[in-house]
């Protein structure tokens, strides 16, 4: 078996500001999904938004979230640009994890309205059984 497709789980420690393990709590709780869920499934979908090589991620271009490429990127890197520089006029001096909370925040609101919004829809289906969301057959 590939080591790339072999189904065998590791464990993942990292460490997160109070706030933020409470904020993920409870989206997951409102999202039906266990914490281990979550992170997995957040991970996954930034690593998509940042173009990462993954062995998950679906071949089909028409699935593609970014079809116009990496040309894209640099209107999502003025994007957060704007987002860091307007958090600072607002609050000066905010850290590392209040800036990632930030940008973070904003992505997770919007992911979360797309999922609701195509869930309503009958696109996806959230699957608690398989760990996330699938789409629907037509």
């Amino acid at each position: 078996m590939d080591e790339e497709t072999t189904t065998e789980r590791s464990v993942v420690t990292t460490y997160v500001p109070a706030y933020q393990k409470e904020r993920w709590e409870a989206h997951a709780d409102e999202l039906g999904m266990s914490q281990s869920e979550f992170v997995k499934t957040m991970v996954q979908a930034g690593r998509r938004g940042f173009g990462a090589d993954d062995p998950e991620a679906s071949t089909d271009p028409s699935s593609d979230p970014d079809p116009e490429g990496s040309d894209a990127m640099i209107g999502e890197s003025d994007d957060l640009e704007t987002t860091v520089l307007e958090a600072l006029d607002e609050n000066p001096y905010l850290n590392w994890d209040e800036l990632v909370e930030t940008v973070i925040g904003d992505v997770e609101s919007d992911l979360e309205e797309v999922l609701t919004r195509l869930q309503e829809e009958n696109e996806i289906s959230h699957s608690p059984r398989h760990g996330g969301y699938v789409r629907m057959e037509e």
